[in-house]
This record gives C-alpha cells, structure tokens and sequence, in this order.
C-alpha cells in the first residue's frame, strides 16, 4: 500500500513539474515598419505643425491574446512636417530640439499593460536625447483574422521639456510672448506587428 502510494505521489510530482516547465513563454511578433506609422502633432500661441516619424523597428510580446511587452526604435532622423517645410524639419533635428544628428534614435520599452481584451492602459520607459521617463497612455489592440497585432493609440501627450528640449518653452523663457512653443506634443501611434 506504500508503495502504490508513492508511485501515485511520485507521478503526480512529475505531471505537475511537466506542467510547469512545459509553460507558455510569450510570443515575439515583429512590427511591420512599412504598415505602422507615427504622427505628430505640436503647439505654439500663434498656430500648430503636425507631421510623421517613422519607426525603425519594433517588436511586441504576445501571451495568448494579452499583449505583455513590447521595445520600440523610432527613427528621430527622418521626422517630417505635413507642409513640407524643410526649414522646420532642419530646426526640429537641430540640437535645441531632437539633435536628431547625436541621438539619431529614440527609444520606447513597455514595463507593463493593464487592462484586458481590446482596451488597454500602456506603461512604459521613453528615452529622447538619452534622457529616459516613464510614460503611460490608453490603448486598443486587435488580435486580426490574418494573424496580425495591431496597436492604436491616438493621443500620447509627452512633455518635451524633460528630455531637455526647452527651445521656446514658456516655463524656462518669461519673455518670449506669442513665439511660445507648448511644452506638450502629442503623437499618434498605429502599429502592425506579425510572427
């Protein structure tokens, strides 16, 4: 009778040690650059610039259908304006804005997703210019028919001015009147992202 037993104790030691090892690990999907696309969008007193920035490269953790991380590399160098003012695109990658010729990429890394099915709450670790700052945004992901993420997030606000981009930045000049620059700019962020 012992040893039956241990036989069953043994063998359901061994089941569950099965079952432990034999674990889902999450699934990378690798983001379609060519499908993805990031918009901007910043502010002055007299008007606004909008444009896109592309996105080097990415990738997206996938648990079942849980998105559970994700790193994301954007391309600072080839930040467009929507008017085509080559003007303003120089000054963007200058170096009192996104010295995009020293820190030609910019980083996001998500830490952690909250929220399950298609609405979800996006927390992570920005790094602009080598400056790292968590932020956090909604999002709706999409588990497609084809096999495909994709990821939607239409309004991320990011305050420039702690990453060290102060140019025309009311907080830090008193004086600069209607050439203020908001400190706040936004991005909209659509990803698509496969096995």
């Amino acid at each position: 009778m012992k040893l039956k037993f241990n036989t069953i104790l043994l063998l359901v030691a061994v089941v569950g040690l099965s079952a432990f090892t034999n674990s889902k690990k999450p699934i990378t999907y690798t983001v379609d650059a060519a499908k993805s696309s990031i918009t901007w969008i910043g502010k002055k007193v007299t008007g606004s610039h909008n444009g896109t920035i592309s996105l080097k490269s990415g990738s997206l953790d996938v648990d079942g259908k849980n998105v559970t991380g994700g790193t994301f590399v954007i391309d600072m160098t080839s930040i467009k304006d929507a008017d085509g003012s080559a003007k303003l695109e120089g000054h963007l990658k200058a170096d009192d804005f996104f010295g995009s010729t020293k820190f030609p990429t910019s980083t996001f890394v998500i830490t952690k997703v909250t929220g399950k099915g298609a609405d979800v709450n996006v927390a992570g670790n920005l790094t602009i210019k080598g400056i790292t700052k968590p932020l956090s945004f909604p999002a709706t992901l999409a588990f497609n028919a084809d096999g495909t993420v994709s990821a939607l997030a239409g309004k991320i606000t990011v305050d420039r001015t702690k990453y060290d981009i102060k140019y025309g930045s009311k907080s830090f000049f008193d004086s600069i009147g209607d050439k203020a620059i908001d400190d706040n700019f936004e991005i909209g962020v659509k990803l698509v992202a496969k096995k």
